[in-house]
């Protein structure tokens, strides 16, 4: 990056982080709002190779998403919706509950290639709807750092006095 990355960067010069999870999960990303000095607002770079999500169906119930796509194809779960989207196409994913959940999955034959933008909330809870979890967690600082995150199930949910002393 060079003296200007403050207030502008190249797509082409960002490091990618390739990861894979299972079959069905994978991709090279980066994120890049903080390069920006950004932070109240996410950026990041995503890569999905044919085949791939690279998240799971999810809905945030604070901040908002949506995504840029630059190049491929692919489909866009949102709620019960599946729609095809491709290079050119905006789409959105407001806070809500299960009917915002919304999923990227590479339908197409070369790499689904996309912007995706957020809200940075201090404090978030995602749910899962596919596997029933949810996740909680919360930043601190300018930097937005995480400082807690607690991914679990509702049907393991424990009693709000357990283990409180004198409870």
């Amino acid at each position: 990056m060079t003296e200007t990355s403050r207030v502008a960067v190249s797509l082409k010069e960002l490091p990618l982080d390739t990861w894979q999870q299972g079959e069905f999960y994978g991709g090279s990303d980066t994120s890049f709002g903080a390069l920006l000095g950004l932070q109240q607002l996410g950026l990041s770079y995503n890569v999905v190779q044919p085949g791939k999500s690279g998240c799971p169906f999810h809905n945030h119930h604070v901040e908002e998403e949506a995504f840029i796509i630059l190049s491929g194809n692919g489909d866009y779960r949102f709620g019960d919706r599946r729609m095809a989207v491709k290079a050119g196409d905006v789409l959105g994913a407001p806070a809500g509950g299960p009917e915002t959940a919304h999923q990227l999955i590479n339908t197409g034959a070369v790499p689904l290639v996309y912007i995706g933008l957020s809200t940075m909330a201090k404090t978030e809870i995602c749910e899962y709807p596919d596997s029933g979890k949810f996740m909680a967690k919360t930043r601190v600082g300018e930097a937005m750092v995480k400082r807690f995150s607690f991914v679990g199930r509702e049907d393991a949910a424990i009693d709000y006095w357990d283990g409180e002393p004198g409870a």
